[in-house]
């Protein structure tokens, strides 16, 4: 075991902070902060693992973070196409409604300048329903434009929600911040609902051995600053 100046004076707060601080407490952080250890709960399945990194790393590999997904992004046909012989247009917007790509165009015109929020014209207090109509075939060309084929995009999506995202990264940084609940070592040993993953129990359970906490008070007794606890812990002991 070893205590570089850093790890002392953080363990050292770390006691201050508590009334009658516990030697299994004062390990544990001790063991959380020599391993870089940062607990985290996956709530869904009840699971803990030592870090975050640990956590994607088998929660990806078991597909429980993101899945892999084709969309497709469709496009309607044209509002004008080349049979197209009269059309109704919104002089506020441009909006056009075609004779044969529209059950009611001239219904659906007057219907759309009578809410069109840019129509400022107004009669008796009530929205002016102007708007121009033509059967020119060079006035028509102008709105004829080309249909969009359909195109596949691939994008991710959440395993657990099911909810799309742009990219893998995005959909991981979703996972962290909803699904993976921070917890101290301390926490971890008090709780009794979530089971720890294997290669976290397996390193808590060589740590918690009595021989290695009784080599951790021996390394505090060494250094004058731990004193007050060491004898408490020993007189608790007793």
């Amino acid at each position: 075991m070893t205590l570089s100046s850093a790890l002392k004076q953080s363990l050292l707060a770390f006691l201050g902070e508590r009334k009658h601080p516990e030697l299994l407490g004062a390990y544990l952080y001790y063991l959380q902060q020599r391993f870089h250890l940062e607990p985290v709960a996956f709530v869904r399945d009840k699971i803990i693992y030592q870090s975050r990194v640990e956590a994607i790393t088998k929660l990806e590999s078991e597909g429980k973070v993101w899945r892999e997904t084709e969309i497709k992004i469709g496009y309607g046909p044209p509002t004008v196409n080349g049979r197209t012989k009269k059309i109704y247009i919104c002089p506020f917007t441009g909006k056009v409604f075609a004779d044969n790509t529209h059950p009611n165009p001239q219904d659906a015109i007057y219907d759309w300048v009578a809410k069109c929020p840019e129509n400022n014209e107004r009669i008796g207090g009530v929205p002016a329903k102007r708007f121009f109509v033509s059967e020119d075939p060079e006035v028509i060309k102008d709105y004829i434009k080309p249909r969009k084929e359909p195109i596949t995009k691939i994008v991710y999506s959440s395993a657990v929600t099911g909810k799309l995202f742009n990219s893998k990264q995005a959909v991981i940084q979703h996972f962290i911040e909803s699904y993976l609940k921070p917890m101290t070592l301390d926490e971890v040993q008090n709780q009794n609902r979530f089971q720890l993953e294997n290669s976290f129990l397996q390193l808590i359970q060589d740590q918690l051995q009595e021989e290695k906490i009784a080599t951790f008070v021996e390394m505090l007794a060494e250094d004058e600053a731990f004193h007050p606890y060491v004898s408490e812990w020993v007189e608790t002991e007793e």
